[in-house]
């Protein structure tokens, strides 16, 4: 596969770890670190307003009064008494991409001996281009297809959003970092024609493994954000035998 040239869509000034805006920490999970026992990050700040989005809360940099940002000296001292009984620590948002702070986050977690897993849209590919040498796993979301712009634009109300995916999925490829490439479908904006459309493309790219997230409502949600919900006829059996063959490993994610 050819490597592509990423030339930075912005200027990226790392800064101290002390600087990350983390939102929340999950302590263990065995299911966002294929493979791992792990903690997870949340950071805050994402530029896409994606129509699904599970966590809006974190869609803002600027932290409400009642939730502060944790200090980075609590995730450090936290991570220090769990060295030995974690595998990983994984970055995930919001957009973790989006904070300036996170190369050296990782730098300093990388350091205690963690591996580094990583949930990323693909939003600023100058930035995954400096901290991917670190990064163990990555599990990339790619929301529409990605021959469709109009489409990637209705689903993340931003335009130009599937260049930056696909600079980053072929930079990720070309790199050998374990992949999971993840797609949440709903009816409303994406048809099984779609998810084909996109399966195909991804598979063409010789991406291994696959997950089709099928939308629920979060819990807590209003009932503006909320799409309506998904039937059990979606997506069609046929699309997913589809999507088995396609794939070397593929994932179904409804409940």
């Amino acid at each position: 596969m050819p490597t592509i040239i990423i030339t930075p869509d912005e200027e990226i000034v790392h800064k101290e770890a002390d600087s990350l805006c983390v939102a929340g920490i999950t302590k263990l999970t065995t299911i966002d670190f294929p493979g791992c026992l792990a903690a997870v990050i949340f950071l805050r700040g994402c530029p896409w307003r994606c129509l699904y989005c599970q966590n809006k809360d974190l869609q803002q940099r600027q932290a409400p009064k009642d939730d502060p940002t944790i200090p980075w000296k609590e995730i450090d001292k936290f991570l220090n008494k769990r060295k030995g009984l974690l595998d990983g620590v994984v970055f995930s948002g919001g957009e973790p991409l989006t904070d300036p702070a996170l190369f050296k986050a990782i730098e300093a977690v990388k350091a205690k001996g963690f591996k580094i897993g990583l949930h990323t849209a693909g939003i600023f590919p100058s930035h995954l281009a400096s901290i991917l040498p670190m990064v163990d796993w990555i599990g990339l979301d790619i929301k529409a297809p990605l021959t469709r712009p109009e489409l990637y634009e209705r689903v993340t109300g931003r335009k130009g959003t599937e260049e930056k995916a696909s600079k980053c999925l072929v930079m990720i490829l070309d790199s050998g970092v374990q992949l999971e490439v993840r797609t949440t479908a709903h009816p409303s904006y994406l048809t099984d024609l779609d998810i084909k459309l996109l399966a195909e493309d991804l598979a063409e790219k010789h991406v291994d493994t696959y997950a089709l997230q099928i939308y629920r409502q979060p819990p807590q949600a209003k009932k503006e954000d909320l799409l309506e919900r998904v039937g059990s006829d979606y997506p069609a059996p046929e699309t997913v035998e589809f999507l088995r063959k396609l794939f070397k490993n593929f994932i179904l994610r409804n409940q």
